[in-house]
């Protein structure tokens, strides 16, 4: 998978960065770094340019956050976050701005590697392979999983590739309740741990975008304890 990969890494420690990188070229990946926020917008003009950016969340001058804020929703590329707070409002609050995944610092090398696999494993152009479809619809919703798209009512509606995942395996499972511990690890990959916030915040974007769109109907229902419904009546 990582053959021709190119990251960016946005991270004003040099000397991090350079330990980070030597490690992901030695796993197949071309990197770039930038070491503030000014560095990478020029980098980030074009979407298309990388396959996946990983921002660090505290730099000095503007954030990673505010790096997050100019590039999306013009920027597709999936993002993975990294912060060395131990609160969890700054993951949140990432997840939130349309970030993929984060990991806390200082971060195991190889524990990166992994969740920039998942990361592009769920935003590549193939279905999932749990549960692989070419199309889903319901209640108006069409997803086409092969391309990536969904429409509402024939309007395109944007989502990032967790939020794609997090819906797909929802109208898959149409009536019937998924858990949290299923749902992170088909859409995140990887097991639910405590205090992880990352599945219920996508969750919670998608039910925000759906209500936009059909607000007339509570689509996805919460089961305390339990986990997740698309209801399918």
């Amino acid at each position: 998978m990582s053959d021709n990969v190119k990251l960016m890494l946005v991270d004003d420690d040099q000397e991090l960065c350079e330990l980070i990188g030597q490690y992901l070229q030695s796993e197949g990946f071309d990197v770039s770094f930038a070491h503030s926020v000014e560095q990478a917008l020029p980098l980030l003009q074009q979407d298309g340019s990388y396959d996946l950016l990983i921002f660090d969340i505290m730099m000095p001058g503007q954030s990673g956050l505010e790096l997050l804020q100019q590039v999306r929703p013009r920027i597709k590329t999936p993002v993975i976050m990294l912060t060395g707070r131990g609160e969890d409002i700054d993951r949140i609050i990432g997840l939130e701005m349309g970030a993929d995944d984060y990991l806390g610092k200082p971060c195991n090398p190889r524990e990166l590697v992994a969740r920039i696999r998942a990361v592009l494993r769920r935003s590549g152009q193939q279905p999932a392979a749990e549960g692989s479809c070419d199309k889903l619809a319901i209640h108006g919703i069409e997803l086409d999983c092969g391309k990536r798209q969904m429409q509402v009512s024939g309007a395109e509606l944007e989502l990032t590739s967790a939020e794609f995942n997090v819906l797909a395996e929802l109208m898959r499972s149409a009536g019937t309740i998924v858990s949290k511990d299923d749902l992170t690890e088909k859409v995140l990959h990887r097991k639910l741990t405590a205090y992880d916030r990352a599945i219920d915040v996508h969750v919670s974007r998608v039910r925000q975008k759906l209500a936009a769109v059909l607000p007339d109907r509570e689509l996805i229902k919460t089961v305390r304890g339990a986990g997740y419904m698309l209801v399918n009546e």
